[in-house]
């Protein structure tokens, strides 16, 4: 048992030092026999292989298992050649058999069909196979660069996390690698046909002089003992380089897809019975040329139009089906479902009107043109992309995003699209279909033709560019998005901005339900008798305002259930538990162990605590407007010092005085992060960039 683990762990070393003594060591007829069989069933199993696979890495060993095969045919043809010359036209019953089966008594007509063989593996396959190979692993490099800049871009947008980031710039290295081995290893195959060809004709030539020397016979016999030997000996190499060179063909011409081939063939051909049926037709049309063979057209052409009409009645089935199970079109109409015979008899009833009352959490709206964007069934992928990134989004900041309500609306424009928030417009955009939104990583490139834009989550600079034009485009250092993912990472930087307003009070009570799954003494102890729901919802609302996750929810309830009973301002409440969660706080927003920061001054934060006035139910700020105006100048110029330095700005003041800092900066600096020095972890280093003061 011991042996046989070693064997199988080191079988690819065994197989090509087997290979290398098949080369200098004459093998047995029989063993001749055998390993030509099983030439032939791994060839038939790569091929079957490649074309089960839906994406090349899937079979990522294919170059050096290219190479492993080649050699092993290499060295099966020595072995044959070397029995055929020696043994007077005798190398094994595989062998003679290929060879009399083709020829079956006619020398020449056998030659011919296996030169035929012999040149469309070597000028159609290969060839073909080659120039593929070569193509795909150039433009895979050439766009290596873009790629790695979308994935960034996702990134950024949160449409994926660092762990799907790392996985697919391992794929793109690898797809890179692959493509780039494939460019090489096609050559093997170009290759071994040219010694077939060379090897036939040692055997047939060097077979006949053998032949003569050794006096096998007539000259007649000689010939046609050879030529059996040398047909069947090239027909058994053949046929496996034949699969292996089909199987390189699958590889290199197919796609990323969802599916193997044998599906989509299936699939390709079944989702357009019309054409099926139109394909039967034409070929039956073929019966009314003169001396065409009537029943066997009739019956190609029949079974064409018999199979599109009932794929054609199984898809209307299927449609008819799927709209009684869902009650309602594709795309959301404001009009009911039921046949109703004027709009003002069906508001007649009164609980329709209620239904007008109904405020969608998240809404968006799409012109025409991007209903191919949305419609699954036309390749649309929106949903799909908004589902992944509500589970993202959970996982990031722990809540969930309700479900978007998508509708068609004739409103605006073809090429835009709304995002309403409980029935009012927060953003909107343009999007081109079929188009790519260029994003330049420095200056504009007028080299590339393209209709100017804006980007519209973060309002760069950009170009719509056509399909054609991509390349050059990601050569030039454009990052390429495609239309869906532009609507998406709008949406994911719209629901960041509002995710406060998200958390209603039924969203807030399903959290603490799944909370009371895990922890259901805190839940039970804690609410509502000393954290009651409106307090809790303000507070979850007053972290995500700031960006501050919420997934730590029993860590939330524990701080205000501490502070709740002696301490009433909501503002100081939520300070506490932003200090509780300071591992979430500085994980966020520390970059490898390191914070960078601009601190407040002391005489900043002096001048705002005392002016801050203390009523019943909280405090407020009363600056004088002029302090107001040089606190948000200093801001300002400390600020544009580092914008371009930093992803984020971060500025980092004492815990008494970060509240009221981040109100007055708030309408102004919206995105300006302010931490105090109690919501940082101890094992973060805080790297100082500059200071806000008010000295000149």
């Amino acid at each position: 048992m011991k042996y046989i683990k070693l064997l199988g762990e080191n079988f690819v070393s065994v197989m090509m030092a087997v290979v290398v003594l098949m080369i200098i060591i004459p093998l047995p007829k029989s063993v001749l026999d055998l390993l030509f069989v099983f030439n032939i069933g791994l060839s038939f199993l790569i091929l079957l292989m490649s074309m089960n696979i839906t994406e090349a890495l899937q079979f990522s060993i294919y170059p050096s298992l290219l190479l492993i095969t080649t050699i092993f045919r290499l060295g099966l043809n020595v072995s044959s050649t070397r029995s055929i010359l020696s043994n007077q036209g005798d190398a094994g019953k595989i062998i003679q058999t290929f060879g009399e089966f083709v020829i079956q008594g006619n020398v020449f007509i056998g030659l011919i069909i296996f030169l035929i063989i012999v040149i469309v593996n070597f000028m159609v396959i290969t060839k073909g196979s080659e120039r593929v190979a070569e193509v795909t692993a150039r433009f895979t490099l050439d766009a290596m660069p873009g790629k790695q800049m979308a994935i960034d871009a996702d990134l950024s947008a949160g449409i994926i996390d660092e762990t799907e980031a790392k996985n697919r710039r391992q794929k793109i290295q690898r797809e890179s690698d692959f493509f780039g081995a494939m460019d090489g290893a096609s050559k093997f195959v170009k290759g071994d046909s040219i010694v077939s060809l060379i090897t036939t004709a040692i055997n047939l030539i060097g077979g006949i002089i053998m032949g003569f020397m050794q006096n096998v016979g007539t000259f007649g016999e000689i010939v046609n003992i050879y030529s059996i030997a040398t047909v069947g000996d090239g027909l058994v190499g053949q046929l496996p380089s034949l699969l292996i060179s089909v199987a390189t063909g699958m590889i290199v011409t197919r796609s990323a897809s969802e599916a193997s081939m044998n599906k989509e063939l299936i699939r390709t051909f079944t989702s357009q019975p019309k054409v099926l049926i139109l394909t039967g037709i034409i070929i039956c049309c073929l019966a009314l040329i003169p001396g065409m063979p009537l029943a066997q057209i009739l019956m190609i052409g029949g079974t064409f139009i018999a199979l599109g009409v009932v794929l054609l009645r199984k898809d209307n089935e299927s449609v008819e089906l799927a709209a009684a199970a869902a009650g309602a079109t594709p795309m959301d109409s404001d009009m009911p479902t039921e046949e109703i015979q004027s709009e003002t008899s069906y508001y007649k009833n009164i609980d329709n009107v209620y239904k007008l009352l109904n405020v969608e959490q998240i809404e968006m709206e799409v012109g025409y043109s991007l209903i191919p964007i949305i419609d699954e069934k036309s390749g649309g992928s929106l949903i799909d992309r908004i589902v992944m990134f509500r589970k993202q989004f959970a996982q990031e900041m722990g809540i969930v995003v309700p479900s978007v309500h998508l509708k068609d609306s004739a409103g605006i424009n073809p090429n835009q699209y709304v995002i309403n928030l409980k029935g009012e417009e927060v953003a909107r955009g343009d999007i081109l279909v079929g188009y790519y939104l260029a994003i330049p990583s420095g200056e504009m490139d007028d080299s590339i033709p393209g209709i100017e834009t804006r980007e519209p989550a973060f309002g760069l600079p950009a170009k719509w560019v056509t399909e054609d034009l991509r390349i050059k485009a990601e050569i030039a250092g454009y990052t390429l998005i495609d239309p869906t993912s532009v609507i998406v990472t709008h949406f994911s930087e719209i629901i960041k901005q509002h995710a406060y307003e998200l958390v209603t009070r039924q969203e807030l009570n399903t959290m603490v339900d799944n909370l009371k799954k895990t922890n259901p003494n805190l839940v039970s102890d804690l609410i509502p008798n000393i954290v009651n729901m409106a307090t809790l919802q303000k507070i979850v609302c007053n972290l995500l305002k700031e960006n501050i996750p919420v997934r730590d929810l029993a860590t939330i309830i524990e701080t205000i259930g501490d502070y709740a009973l002696s301490v009433k301002d909501l503002d100081v409440l939520t300070e506490y538990v932003r200090q509780a969660l300071k591992r979430t706080i500085s994980h966020r927003f520390a970059d490898a162990g390191q914070l960078k920061v601009l601190t407040l001054d002391q005489n900043i934060e002096n001048m705002i605590m005392q002016s801050v006035k203390k009523v019943d139910n909280g405090s407020y700020l009363a600056l004088e407007p002029a302090n107001i105006q040089l606190i948000l100048n200093a801001t300002k110029n400390e600020v544009e010092k580092v914008k371009d330095l930093l992803q984020y700005t971060i500025v980092l003041t004492a815990p008494i005085a970060r509240i009221y800092y981040k109100k007055l900066v708030d309408q102004f600096y919206p995105n300006l992060i302010v931490l105090s020095f109690n919501e940082v972890e101890g094992d973060i280093q805080i790297q100082a960039l500059g200071n806000i003061s008010l000295r000149k």
